[in-house]
Order: C-alpha cells, then sequence, then structure tokens
C-alpha cells in the first residue's frame, strides 16, 4: 500500500499512515476550511486497508485541538477501524491529551463510547 505522509500546518493535521511501519498517527490541529476535502483521501486509504489487514495496528490522535466539522470526520476515521476491528484485525487506538486538557480528554471518552474498538487514554 501507499504510504501517506502529510506535514502538518497551522490548520492541518500531520498524517502519518504507514502500514510498513506499523505508524498510524493524526496529529496537531485540525481547523481545515473543507474537513471532508481534506480526510477523504484518508477515509478512502483506510477503505483500500480494509482488504488488506494488518496484523496488530496502533493507531494514534495526539490533536492540539480540532473543529467541528473534524470532529464528525474523526469519528468517521474510527468507525473505519472499528469496521477493519470487526474484520478481524487486532487494532488499539491511542488518543493522547494533555496532562491538563480536559475538553480533549473528554473528547476521547465520549469517541470510547461510540465505537467498539479499543481507545486507550493516555495523558502526557
Amino acid at each position: 500500500m501507499v504510504i501517506i505522509l502529510l506535514e502538518g500546518t497551522e490548520d492541518t493535521p500531520k498524517v502519518i499512515l504507514d502500514p510498513e511501519n506499523n505508524i498510524f498517527e493524526i496529529s496537531g490541529r485540525s481547523l481545515p476550511e473543507d474537513a471532508v476535502l481534506f480526510y477523504q483521501p484518508l477515509i478512502d486509504w483506510l477503505d483500500e486497508l480494509e482488504k488488506t489487514p494488518i496484523d496488530n495496528m496502533n493507531f494514534s490522535f495526539k490533536l492540539e485541538y480540532f473543529n467541528t466539522a473534524s470532529s464528525k470526520i474523526i469519528l468517521d476515521i474510527l468507525i473505519k477501524l472499528q469496521e477493519i476491528y470487526e474484520a478481524g484485525t487486532s487494532i488499539t487506538v491511542k488518543w493522547y491529551n494533555l496532562e491538563n486538557d480536559e475538553d480533549m480528554e473528554e473528547a476521547g471518552e465520549e469517541y470510547s463510547d461510540l465505537v467498539d474498538v479499543p481507545i486507550e487514554l493516555v495523558k502526557y
């Protein structure tokens, strides 16, 4: 599979989707002008990944902030990971938040309640 590597900007997150090295990460700030346009290639990539599963997939969210439009897409990504998980791939999702960032911690808890894929909340 093709590796996706997008450098983060002030408004878009850094994205690494690298199945060869088992690195799947979305980090930084997510405020794209058009969240669907920005994230659709990632959703499409995950659709393809579902056809060629990976053992012990580790997917990390290290977001500092995200807007409402991004929150819906993040849920879509988690639902896609749930589908991959239900198809037999072992997945661990890690939701990172700063020690004192209660909003981001709460977001991780809410996502954990919405999807049936293991989400580990990690403070740093």
